[in-house]
């Protein structure tokens, strides 16, 4: 499959977490758990080390300072309420989720696919001013700094003996293949189902 459609079909799946249920986010939280276990998982531990501080502010955010009925009824005002840890979990969930999903992509899209992917779906958009080129080179650029088994230091980058700028950058272009035509003929015609 292209893979500037993959890209495009996982944007979807991360926008539709937003319109799910509480049961419904369990079990895709679930799901994406089993997947990257078995698919991604040593990205899947990097990537979620290293958003823990971020889940932990938002369970203590959400916990903490929401109101409603307290958890622990003898101390009130240290306990969470029930509504908080419920939005916490759910924030937690859709971030988990998303930070797993990410794994999956980076798993299966090597770098040079996933910028090549980018730069298929925004050269549409130059037009309008977006400059595709730029963007693909610079979510490269990130993309070896998230990959990095220990990111570098803030003084790393500074230095000329780090500067990586002599290397060429590789990205991959694509064909659409009839699977790709298909599913987008799917697209399409669930859109204008959903619209009629």
């Amino acid at each position: 499959m292209h893979s500037g459609l993959l890209v495009f079909l996982w944007l979807l799946a991360v926008a539709g977490l937003q319109f799910i249920d509480l049961g419904t986010l369990t079990l895709v939280l679930a799901a994406s758990v089993i997947a990257a276990a078995r698919h991604a998982p040593a990205r899947g531990k990097r990537l979620v080390k290293r958003v823990r501080f971020i889940l932990i502010a938002i369970v203590i955010l959400f916990a903490g300072f929401t109101p409603g009925e307290a958890i622990f009824v003898d101390w009130p005002a240290i306990s969470p309420s029930r509504e908080g840890m419920v939005l916490a979990y759910e924030h937690a969930a859709r971030v988990l989720v998303v930070v797993l999903f990410v794994a999956l992509l980076m798993e299966y899209l090597p770098a040079p696919r996933l910028v090549g992917a980018l730069h298929a779906l925004l050269r549409p958009l130059r037009p309008l001013g977006v400059p595709a080129d730029r963007v693909a080179v610079r979510t490269l650029l990130v993309l070896r700094f998230v990959e990095a088994e220990k990111p570098p230091r803030w003084d790393h980058w500074i230095s000329d003996d780090s500067n990586d700028l002599h290397e060429a950058i590789a990205v991959e272009r694509q064909a659409f293949g009839t699977l790709d035509r298909v599913v987008i003929a799917l697209l399409a015609l669930s859109t204008c189902v959903l619209l009629w």
